[in-house]
C-alpha cells in the first residue's frame, strides 16, 4: 500500500466506502474521498481497518497541495467504483 492506493474501509461508519490514501505512517493511513473528506483534512484510519482494492491514483506531493486534487480523487473513485482487486 502506498500514497494513491484505492482502499475500502472495513470498520467504522465509513465501512464499505472507498477512499484514496493521501498519507501513510507505520500504523495509520490518512484517507480522502474528495467530497466529505478532503485531501487537506483526511480521515485517520488504522491499517488493519482498510483493504487495498488494487488500483492506484498517481499523486505527487505537489498535486496533493493543489485545490483540484479533490476533483481528481472524486473522478477516479467514480470510475473505479465497481472494480475489485488486491494489494501486493
Amino acid at each position: 500500500m502506498q500514497v494513491g492506493s484505492m482502499v475500502m474501509a472495513l470498520a467504522g461508519k465509513e465501512k464499505g466506502q472507498t477512499f484514496i490514501v493521501v498519507r501513510l505512517d507505520k500504523r495509520f493511513a490518512y484517507l480522502a474521498d474528495g467530497k466529505r473528506l478532503k485531501a487537506d483534512k483526511p480521515k485517520k484510519k488504522s491499517l488493519k481497518h482498510i483493504k487495498c482494492q488494487g488500483k492506484e491514483l498517481t499523486l505527487t506531493e505537489s498535486e496533493l497541495l493543489e485545490e483540484k486534487v479533490n476533483a481528481k480523487i472524486r473522478k477516479f473513485l467514480k470510475r473505479s467504483e465497481h472494480v475489485e482487486g488486491r494489494c501486493n
